[in-house]
């Protein structure tokens, strides 16, 4: 079975589980993302995006949601040290990139969602998104979206669990009933890990302890009504080390310091309720949907952040088919949203949007895709963005080529519009940040689609990007959009190979070229990332191994001493080993060595990373 499912290559689909090698094809499983304001089929979507399904997690040992990121074409992960780790798509922002929980926005206010423990305990699978999908998903989507999915269970009871230990324990249980009128489902997490000095000098390690639960549930009232619910809360406190900013060289900037923690917590949910009309032709959805985000350091005072939303989705099918089964259909969203943050508590960002779609799956096998969103923003400047996209397969060879063009938008900051402290004053009249993206790309299945391979370009300009400035008269700085481009270009490549029988092979290769609007380069976007993955099954299938290779280069970082110049970091290659062993048909025992040649590398200056580590652990489902 392919470790992760690439949409962006039409063949690249879940795999029989015992192929056999011959001219016989493989049987393809239908693949739907949430690529719009309903689910597409993969066949018909024209962007880029990726899947990560439960399996191939569970074939990686991938035990938090960065982890299995790093898998992805497209993305890079860094961060200073694991409390504090960002994401960023085709070379954009980390607060370009938005992160969806079950649907809903994981982080509040202005705050950028940072991954650090998150797990992937009881997730069904991980939709990557790339390219502008704020006509879906609103600001902060400009660069892509990142939407993880529980697990729901299927018909009857299901229940399971994982314990792992190694460097600290992880320990999840799941519980899930469901019947043709609905279900509900429980997943609960504990990861307490020991970490790793943060400073290189062997010192206190910094650990993370995250526990979380999450309940969903959905009932059809009737034939025509259905109710549902998703509810998330997540406590997590970690330890970090201090920098110092008179420090020379790396090896001083980050400071062993056993005092530093930091506290956050997370709590999301949404109700919604969807009607369905017209013999299917018609379906309506009104979903209300918040998120609460506290953060604090060393027991202070907490920043508290809150995001509120309402939406009205109207489906429906233009041709006279069902919503499900039409091939044109017009989607039609109205949506409120309103936040806060306790570092500005006078003020709130609200906006009120309207946005259409079209998606139309023509005779001739062209798939279109088309959207438009306005956005009334009451504390700054408007906004408008559109998206177009296509998607072509031949029929005899399944060749598919694939195109996307589109705006993506980020609001302006609470610092930026209302900032009255340390020198600065904000600016009510900024712009959004917007960029305009195009990709195109092609997906080519070969020995009877035993094999497939993906190659993706891309482009992507950020202009009206915000920046401080000064003003000598005043003696204060303050915010306006800056001039220029932000440039990134880039190709994402994307190959799987069923060798034989037992043998799988994954390839994902990302180039990309960043360059701020002087032409200097952007940090923390590596030029080059490669990974390759081999997995083994052996005992008629019981068991298996899987090896990760993940070779990076062309990275750079500012070094925040000295003359706080702009450096590259080293070029390095990490081997990740998982394995898992059938037991019974319902338990498996697991390990995994991170870093197997224990390397020394970092991806942000003077910070270091874990050294090799090795974990054993239980799975069970019943």
């Amino acid at each position: 079975m392919t470790r992760s499912i690439h949409l962006a290559t039409v063949a690249a689909a879940t795999l029989c589980a015992q192929p056999a090698i011959s001219q016989t094809p493989f049987e393809l499983d239908e693949i739907v993302v949430s690529g719009g304001f309903t689910p597409i089929e993969e066949q018909r979507y024209g962007r880029s995006a990726t899947v990560l399904t439960a399996e191939d997690i569970e074939n990686g040992g991938f035990i938090t949601v960065k982890e299995a990121l790093r898998t992805v074409p497209g993305v890079s992960v860094s961060g200073t040290g694991d409390n504090l780790t960002q994401v960023r798509i085709r070379g954009a922002e980390a607060n370009h990139t938005l992160i969806l929980i079950d649907g809903v926005q994981a982080s509040a206010g202005d705050n950028e969602y940072v991954l650090s423990g998150l797990e992937t305990a009881n997730i069904e699978r991980i939709e990557v998104l790339r390219g502008p999908q704020s006509v879906f998903y609103g600001s902060n989507a400009s660069a892509g979206v990142i939407n993880i999915i529980t697990k729901k269970g299927n018909l009857g009871t299901e229940f399971g669990g994982t314990v792992e230990a190694g460097d600290g324990y992880a320990a999840t249980a799941r519980y899930s009933f469901r019947t043709d009128r609905g279900g509900l489902a429980l997943g609960l997490s504990r990861l307490d890990d020991d970490g790793y000095d943060y400073s290189g000098s062997n010192g206190e390690d910094d650990g993370i302890r995250r526990s979380t639960i999450n309940l969903t549930g959905d009932y059809n009232v009737t034939e025509q009504i259905t109710l549902g619910f998703t509810l998330r809360a997540s406590d997590e406190d970690s330890d970090f080390d201090e920098t110092n900013f008179l420090a020379m060289d790396p090896a001083d900037y980050v400071i062993d310091d056993p005092d530093q923690t930091s506290e956050r917590q997370e709590r999301q949910g949404s109700l919604y309720a969807e009607f369905d009309a017209l013999d299917g032709r018609l379906i309506q959805r009104l979903t209300f949907e918040g998120s609460d985000f506290e953060t604090s350091t060393n027991g202070g005072d907490p920043t508290k952040a809150d995001r509120k939303a309402a939406k009205y989705l109207l489906s429906y099918g233009l041709d006279g088919q069902m919503v499900s089964d039409t091939d044109h259909l017009l989607n039609v969203l109205l949506e409120w949203e309103e936040d806060s943050s306790s570092t500005n508590s006078e003020y709130r960002r609200e906006t009120n949007s309207v946005a259409m779609e079209y998606r139309g799956a023509l005779e001739n096998g062209l798939n279109l895709q088309g959207g438009l969103r306005y956005d009334d923003n009451k504390t700054f400047e408007d906004d408008v963005v559109w998206t177009l996209a296509a998607s072509y397969t031949f029929a005899q060879s399944g060749v598919r080529l694939h195109t996307s063009a589109g705006t993506g938008s980020v609001n302006p900051s609470y610092f930026e519009l209302f900032a009255d402290s340390f020198g600065f004053v904000g600016n009510p009249n900024l712009k959004p940040e917007k960029n305009e993206s195009f990709d195109i790309g092609v997906d080519v299945p070969f020995w009877g689609d035993r094999g497939s391979i993906g190659l993706t370009y891309f482009y992507d300009n950020l202009t009206d990007e915000i920046t401080a400035v000064f003003d000598p008269v005043s003696g204060n700085s303050t915010f306006i959009n800056e001039d220029g481009k932000s440039n990134r270009r880039g190709v994402e490549l994307s190959g799987s190979l069923q060798a034989t029988d037992s043998l799988n092979l994954q390839l994902d290769y990302t180039y990309l070229r960043a360059r701020n609007p002087d032409g200097s380069i952007e940090i923390r976007r590596p030029k080059h990332e490669l990974s390759l993955s081999a997995t083994q099954e052996f005992l008629a299938g019981r068991g298996q191994v899987t090896a990760d290779l993940r070779y990076v280069a062309g990275n750079y970082d500012t070094q925040f001493f000295g003359n706080f110049d702009t450096k590259e970091l080293p070029d390095y290659v990490t081997v990740d080993l998982s394995a898992q062993y059938e037991l019974t048909d319902a338990v498996q025992l697991t390990g995994r060595i991170v870093n197997l040649f224990d390397e020394t590398y970092s991806d942000t200056w003077g910070y270091a990373t874990r050294g090799r580590t090795a974990y054993v652990g239980l799975r069970a489902a019943f």
